[in-house]
């Protein structure tokens, strides 16, 4: 028998799945990252090194998990997070840290770029406004700060493109990642040339642009010695972490939506043509789906936010986890589930890496509001867990303006995994959500694409019907959807209202955003 391997590059790890094409995960590995350097606030940074170093442990380690030799992988395909920027000389020299998709500095950038192609106009060339997260900003960035080092660039990767070049020896992309730039021509699914011509960047640093189920190189004998694998294995094209999570999630035709509450927290939906909003709050890019196109609302700080609070916060529950050899935030949600829907009254506003949807703003705070003497931890927790659901509802109401029909809401990412979080996004959706019986995401998806290339499925659309099975279904509950439909006109109100003052706080802090 014939398997597929996917490879996920995330922002805390990489992850190996290995996959019959029946769709059972045969075998999983992670392999962590460092902690992204945040070395001022709103800057983060991350060593392209790590994602190679985690790919090489999580691929050995999924096949001998798997006990699967490198010879009978079919196929492998890519996944990885989006909006990086990993920069090599013409010797494959990496010349700096990455700025991956967090990373907030680079406002004036963005402003310049505005002002110099016109807000109307980027929509046309490229279907998105210029934000912080997206690349071109962020290599303006670098070309602004660090000259001497950006004339030495001969090559610009996206995160899953440089674990590529290290399997392959190739510069390539896929056009669902390759959206993500600012760069990109989404309608027409290639470069844009007014784009690269009107910001002064050379196209020739931009890899060559693939559809996502396309073969883009081979595994190298030298990567064979590393990883396990067998030299000559076709990689595929693969897609940006979004766009892959998608097609393990099944969204592979309209009506469908997945809500992924990783880092970051997404709101995704088939289109079969470009769905443009005018001011730019969700994004268009191309789909896995060849000749596809897909919507995407986007939450900075989903995960994220219950992490900090982890990290931060929750000393106790971390230490009590320990010495019952539990889960961390299984801990921390059991107080959550004491407190009543609503966390009686304490909303929380999960802008702690700035936001896109709907705000397109960079200079974002987070905070708790509502706060009383009466509210304990599970409050707090609680009401991160709305917060962040409310965030994500946004952008939903964004996509019945546009008439993109929402029928079902499927969840993926670390989120699912928690029974309330679940319930909590079915009453705050006012939606049926569903989990499926493969919860592996980004690195799913990749495989099956990885399948559509090696002819273990005939289209992305048959790998979903294959392989794509669901498991568990949430109806709202009648009465907490009603509560949290009045908490979230008061949340959609909270930001427009506090927005000057979180701009004048980023100003005294001069936290290198600005």
């Amino acid at each position: 028998m014939s398997y597929l391997l996917g490879i996920d590059v995330g922002t805390s790890g990489t992850r190996a799945v290995i996959v019959r094409p029946d769709g059972h995960v045969v075998s999983a590995a992670t392999a962590d990252h460092q902690p992204m350097r945040m070395p001022k606030p709103g800057w983060a940074e991350q060593d392209p090194e790590d994602w190679w170093q985690a790919s090489i442990h999580a691929v050995r380690a999924a096949l001998e998990q798997a006990r699967v030799k490198g010879g009978k992988i079919a196929a492998v395909g890519l996944s990885g997070q989006m909006h990086g920027v990993a920069l090599l000389d013409r010797a494959y020299t990496v010349l700096r840290p990455a700025l991956i998709w967090c990373d907030q500095r680079s406002q004036p950038q963005c402003d310049w770029i505005t002002s110099r192609v016109g807000a109307d106009r980027l929509i046309q060339l490229v279907s998105n406004p210029a934000l912080t997260g997206f690349s071109a900003p962020k290599l303006l960035w670098v070309r602004d700060n660090e000259p001497a080092l950006y004339d030495r660039v001969a090559h610009f990767l996206l995160p899953k493109d440089y674990v590529r070049f290290r399997l392959t020896g190739e510069f390539a992309t896929d056009v669902s990642d390759a959206s993500g730039t600012l760069l990109f021509d989404v309608k027409h699914r290639r470069w844009s040339r007014e784009m690269t011509a009107a910001l002064g960047v050379d196209p020739g640093i931009l890899p060559r642009a693939y559809e996502s189920t396309e073969v883009t190189g081979q595994i190298t004998p030298e990567t064979a010695l590393l990883t396990g694998l067998k030299a000559g294995t076709p990689v595929v094209a693969g897609a940006g972490d979004q766009a892959a999570s998608a097609v393990g999630n099944g969204i592979v035709r309209p009506g469908l939506t997945s809500a992924t509450l990783g880092t970051s927290g997404v709101i995704f939906a088939y289109t079969n043509s470009p769905k443009l909003d005018p001011r730019g709050r969700i994004h268009t890019f191309c789909h896995a789906v060849p000749g596809k196109w897909h919507v995407m609302g986007v939450t900075q700080g989903a995960g994220l936010s219950l992490r900090w609070f982890r990290e931060q916060l929750a000393a106790q529950e971390t230490w009590y986890a320990k010495q019952i050899d539990a889960d961390v935030y299984d801990v921390i949600a059991k107080q959550a589930e004491r407190i009543p829907a609503g966390s009686d009254g304490l909303i929380f506003l999960p802008y702690l890496m700035g936001e896109r949807t709907p705000h397109l703003d960079a200079r974002a705070r987070g905070m708790w509001f509502g706060l009383t003497a009466a509210h304990t931890r599970g409050h707090l927790i609680r009401s991160i867990l709305e917060g962040v659901a409310f965030s994500l509802r946004d952008s939903l109401e964004i996509f019945k303006e546009l008439a993109i029909p929402v029928e079902q809401i499927r969840l993926s990412g670390g989120g699912s995994r928690s029974t309330l979080w679940r319930q909590i996004q079915a009453d705050v959706y006012g939606k049926e959500v569903v989990t499926l019986r493969e919860s592996e995401g980004s690195a799913f998806g990749a495989a099956l694409l990885a399948g559509v290339a090696s002819g273990a499925y005939s289209s992305v659309k048959e790998s979903s019907e294959q392989a794509v099975r669901l498991r568990e279904q949430m109806v709202p509950d009648a009465k907490n959807e009603g509560l949290y439909d009045r908490q979230y006109d008061v949340y959609r109100k909270l930001y427009p209202a506090v927005r000057d003052l979180s701009h004048q706080l980023a100003s005294i802090s001069s936290d290198g955003i600005e």
